[in-house]
């Protein structure tokens, strides 16, 4: 496959998923509540297409590897969500937002500077999911307020979150690895939903899917061990598949157990 050609594939579904998904996502937050609003935001099929052009240009050994990397990342995912949650209570989105980018921008830069070993990437995710979870779960049951929207309105959250993502990966594809590094985990869905809901409805309801998905990302991070082990057993399409499998499982499990009346 020729580099432009790639480049311009690439584009293209990362802007139309990412765009469907992030609607898909905040009317299902404005209409099922916070909690499926924030697990659907952290399914990995925002990722999913990365990881499939990747499989197509690269072997199973690279794959194992870029899903350690995506675990690393993980945390400042979680650490982003967490600082929102925490500061949208109180203050404005451009506070909010700036202080949880200001706070992943230094944590990207620490972990795409590092080595990451899978022991080392799991262990530091399950003390910063834990401190996150705590901090978080009071946050997480606050009533989203719905609101009637017109077709346009749609149109116009796809239209913003795709004019997000091109500029994203058209920056990335024009400056260093090092750059582009920080840029491929950027948690541009998480971001998107919280332009879009801050102002509509409100600091604390927007705060609540965050907290949420800060759970939810718990299960990103369980499907990129998935994806690190399964790619190295069985392949690396068999490894991808496991790994949607068992982010959508974490999701539904969660969910149901929510519905049950179970703290979780």
């Amino acid at each position: 496959m020729s580099p432009d050609l790639h480049f311009a594939l690439i584009l293209i579904v990362k802007m139309a998923v990412t765009a469907a998904f992030v609607v898909a996502a905040t009317v299902t937050a404005e209409r099922a509540g916070p909690l499926v609003g924030g697990l659907v935001a952290t399914l990995p099929l925002g990722a999913g297409p990365a990881y499939v052009f990747l499989a197509l240009d690269h072997n199973t050994t690279f794959i194992a590897q870029s899903a350690v990397a995506s675990l690393a990342s993980n945390i400042g995912n979680v650490v982003f969500a967490a600082v929102y949650t925490l500061l949208a209570q109180k203050r404005s989105l451009l506070v909010s937002l700036g202080t949880a980018y200001v706070i992943w921008i230094v944590l990207g830069v620490i972990t795409n500077a590092q080595h990451w070993s899978i022991g080392a990437a799991l262990v530091l995710n399950v003390l910063v999911l834990i401190g996150g979870i705590w901090l978080v779960r009071p946050l997480r049951h606050v009533p989203m307020m719905r609101v009637e929207r017109r077709w346009y309105d749609y149109a116009l959250r796809a239209g913003l979150v795709a004019a997000l993502v091109g500029v994203l990966v058209t920056f990335s594809s024009r400056v260093g690895p090092y750059a582009s590094g920080l840029l491929a985990v950027f948690p541009v869905i998480l971001t998107s939903i919280i332009l879009i809901l801050h102002n509509r409805a409100g600091g604390k309801p927007t705060a609540a899917v965050m907290a949420n998905a800060v759970l939810g990302l718990t299960g990103f991070g369980i499907a990129c061990i998935a994806l690190h082990y399964s790619a190295e057993s069985f392949g690396k399409w068999p490894g991808l598949a496991i790994a949607l499998a068992v982010s959508i499982g974490f999701s539904l499990s969660v969910w149901q157990a929510r519905r049950l009346g179970l703290r979780v």
